[in-house]
């Protein structure tokens, strides 16, 4: 207990993303399974990928995020929505003989999608696999000092791609995927815990970076929302807020998906394209800070995760789904 000899693997666990044009319906198809998503949505979302070559850059990201990991233990790599499926991962661990895994999520925050849908997948997996190993949840990282100083390093050097003349009047605009606020409310033992663990990442990202100390400002807003619009998801809308700050006369912003650990396309599409046709139109200079990614104290982060005791396991009742309701007549 409190060392990587309490396990013989590490397991890599992620969403998972498309890598040509011909994966991405599959893979879409995959997501939304279950949900009732309209074809056309479908259909929108696809071009969003397609306009990138079809390759979401989440997959690349995982290798690169393992090949630069420094642990005395293999390394497997299981996808919840595209190749390589964690059922198909399990069943190989099982094949060498693993007994008892950490899995190491690419998701640092309470909530159903980026934890308990997670806990799920896995004891689906194990479940399916004859002889599969123990596989134990590393704990939530968000506020881990690797990933803090990672995503300070990123903000600074996003602050320095701006014009000179508006780098001290810069708004930072945390970015974090919106989720329904029913969600929202039971996220964690107590709820409440998703947006309450991004605030106080962004305050510990905005401390590093000093921010403060120039009298900057700093807002939390959300982005990705895909749900049927009579349904309400946290808001306000990252492009929204850019309008809302550009008619208070903040001239420069700097985006920071601090509710993100790995480029997907939720960032490249609705960051890299959405949010900068907003700023270009309202005349606002504007830059986005990188995911944390490869950077290196995020890398040796990993280490230090699995050389924590053993995390208590969630409890059942932790980050709920939340209760799917029929669409309005």
């Amino acid at each position: 207990m409190g060392s990587t000899n309490a396990y013989d693997a590490l397991l890599v666990v992620s969403f998972g993303g498309p890598e040509k044009p011909e994966d991405v319906m599959p893979f879409l198809e995959n997501v939304v399974r279950g949900r009732g998503v309209p074809r056309e949505r479908l259909l929108e979302v696809e071009a969003h990928y397609q306009g990138f070559g079809g390759v979401s850059p989440i997959n690349r990201q995982c290798r690169d995020l393992i090949d630069a990991l420094d642990v005395d233990l293999p390394v497997y790599w299981g996808n919840r929505n595209w190749h390589p499926f964690l059922e198909d991962t399990v069943r190989q661990m099982a094949a060498d003989g693993v007994r008892k895994a950490a899995a190491f999520v690419t998701a640092a925050y309470s909530s159903y999608s980026s934890c308990r849908q997670y806990l799920d997948d896995i004891t689906r997996a194990r479940a399916s696999v004859p002889g599969a190993p123990e596989i134990v949840k590393l704990r939530h990282y968000f506020d881990h000092p690797g990933f803090i100083a990672a995503m300070a390093d990123h903000t600074r050097e996003a602050l320095d791609r701006l014009p000179q003349a508006e780098r001290d009047g810069a708004r930072l605009v945390f970015t974090a995927h919106s989720i329904p606020v029913s969600m929202a409310r039971t996220a964690g033992p107590s709820g409440g815990a998703y947006e309450a663990q991004l605030r106080r990442a962004a305050a510990l990202v905005t401390e590093q970076v000093k921010a403060q100390d120039a009298g900057r400002p700093w807002d939390l807003v959300w982005q990705s929302r895909s749900g049927p619009p009579h349904i309400p998801w946290l808001e306000p809308d990252v492009s929204d807020h850019l309008e809302a700050l550009h008619a208070e006369g903040v001239r420069a912003a700097v985006l920071v998906p601090i509710g993100f650990v790995s480029d997907h396309m939720e960032v490249v599409y609705d960051l890299d394209v959405e949010a900068a046709a907003t700023a270009d139109k309202l005349g606002m200079a504007l830059t986005r800070a990188a995911t944390a990614g490869t950077h290196p104290r995020f890398v040796s982060m990993v280490s230090e995760l699995l050389a924590e005791p053993e995390p208590a396991p969630c409890a059942a009742t932790c980050c709920p789904a939340p209760v799917r309701r029929p669409a309005a007549s």
